[in-house]
């Protein structure tokens, strides 16, 4: 539509500074943005700053859609503008939405629940694939068009132009409809009995969501049927603090676990998702731009990238025979065998290290940093994605077969890398979160030190009442 070529074989493209740049500047601003949001969420608290993100977010999808400019590259500018704050917002819902869910849960159900927040992101994926591809297919009724080979200038209908927009601008619709229930959420009673000190609080906030008697006692400590005392330092009283030698001791390989998996992860998933296009052409299963006009192309790409990432082995027969080999053999003469092979990373990728990258940061790490490490580690993932995006997709551009085969055959070592990786996080199921972290111990030295009576095991999660007690969600199911 931008950059249109009547005068060449195929269809006009994105430069590939210009797909770079759109493509990348997104995941910029979410690295930035899980580093910046989750540092605040240790400050100010995780759902002040939840909703911070949501309203970015919202603001920025709209505004997105609402790109403008007089030439291409003003309007490719503008939206790049947008898709950085954009990619900002989003950046800060990664460590939020992970810690006020790893807060909220007990121990038994922490890892399902989170993994049930991730889970929603592909949920999210499908549903704006299959937006886009009903709103090209309700344009493509009305404003029908022919092919770039029947007709070049005819092809690129300029109603297109509004289908990317009305896509970016129904992205803000479902965010802004969380926002009633992200401001009505408490905080975690975590964050407020162990960041902030204020068991009182704690204790009201908790309240209103459990059926458990809570309640606050002298000085402000929490009482309940299986504490005995509350932890005897807030945030103005920590014992060590972030990057200090004792945090680098305790938790310093757990950090460059969390860190390593996911941006090793990431160069990989990302790099296999941004080059969808060049893999599809390199293997003959989409057909040849230059039969299909400029809708086709994108509600094309947009239902393969589902079927790919789903139902992989259902496409081999629904498509199989149909598809041409490229001139190089890229698929061996089998695209069909190829297209389920190729879905099926999707798949182990989503139900393992996809989803336990997520996870483990938000267990592994004390209250006062758990947002914060959460976000050093997410970033850590969006480097690896901005790896992809600005430097391994150049080196498939144009579908390259032999190229493409390459980059998948190195993206393999690459996992194999994040694999040994894994052995510097450690096992967290079946623990509480003070547990895995080490502060029951700190909790019951400060207790001693103090000529105060001895700290449960888990005294911070009985002060929040979770632990030993049903969680927050279960009660509200």
């Amino acid at each position: 539509l931008y950059y249109p070529d009547p005068a060449g074989k195929a269809p006009g493209k994105l430069p590939s500074n210009v797909n770079n740049a759109i493509t990348g500047v997104a995941l910029c601003g979410t690295l930035t943005g899980q580093l910046f949001f989750g540092w605040l969420g240790d400050r100010l608290g995780r759902k002040k700053v939840y909703g911070i993100t949501l309203v970015t977010m919202v603001g920025c999808a709209i505004a997105s859609g609402l790109s403008l400019g007089s030439t291409p590259q003003s309007v490719v500018a503008t939206l790049c503008f947008f898709r950085f704050w954009l990619g900002f917002g989003i950046g800060g819902d990664y460590p939020l939405s992970a810690v006020i869910m790893s807060e909220y849960a007990n121990q038994r159900t922490r890892g399902g629940f989170i993994a049930a927040v991730f889970a929603m992101q592909g949920f999210g994926i499908l549903v704006a694939g299959l937006v886009a591809m009903t709103i090209s297919k309700l344009f493509l009724i009305k404003y029908d068009a022919p092919s770039f080979q029947q007709s070049p200038t005819l092809s690129a209908q300029r109603q297109g132009d509004f289908v990317w927009r009305i896509v970016l601008m129904l992205g803000a619709v479902p965010a802004a409809a969380t926002y009633y229930w992200r401001m009505k959420m408490p905080e975690t009673a975590r964050f407020t009995a162990l960041v902030e000190g204020n068991h009182a609080k704690a204790a009201a906030d908790m309240r209103k969501v459990l059926d458990a008697d809570i309640a606050a006692g002298e000085g402000g400590q929490v009482e309940s049927s299986s504490s005995s005392s509350s932890p005897s330092w807030n945030r103005q009283n920590q014992p060590y603090g972030l990057f200090s030698k004792e945090f680098a001791a305790r938790h310093g390989k757990h950090l460059l676990g969390t860190t390593t998996t996911w941006f090793l992860l990431d160069v990989a998933f990302y790099t296999m998702n941004l080059t969808q296009k060049d893999v599809y052409s390199a293997a003959g299963i989409l057909p040849k731009a230059s039969r299909m006009n400029a809708i086709q192309e994108l509600g094309g790409f947009l239902l393969m990238s589902i079927f790919m990432a789903i139902v992989g082995g259902l496409y081999t027969k629904l498509r199989g025979n149909q598809c041409t080999t490229s001139k190089t053999g890229f698929c061996g003469g089998h695209p069909g065998e190829f297209a389920a092979l190729y879905g099926l990373t999707f798949f182990f990728a989503n139900f393992g290290p996809n989803s336990t990258t997520f996870i483990v940061p938000a267990e592994l790490f004390p209250a006062r940093f758990r947002s914060t490490c959460h976000g050093i580690s997410a970033a850590a993932g969006k480097a690896g994605a901005v790896v992809g995006a600005f430097w391994i997709q150049n080196y498939t551009v144009g579908g390259d077969g032999r190229k493409v085969r390459d980059v998948l055959i190195a993206l393999a070592a690459v996992n194999f890398l994040g694999f040994l990786f894994t052995f510097l996080v450690p096992e967290t199921r079946g623990r509480s979160l003070e547990e895995i972290s080490g502060d029951d111990q700190i909790y019951a030295a400060n207790g001693t030190n103090n000529g105060e009576e001895e700290e449960t095991k888990k005294a911070a999660a009985a002060a929040a009442s979770v632990d030993y007690s049903n969680s927050v969600v279960e009660t509200i199911v």
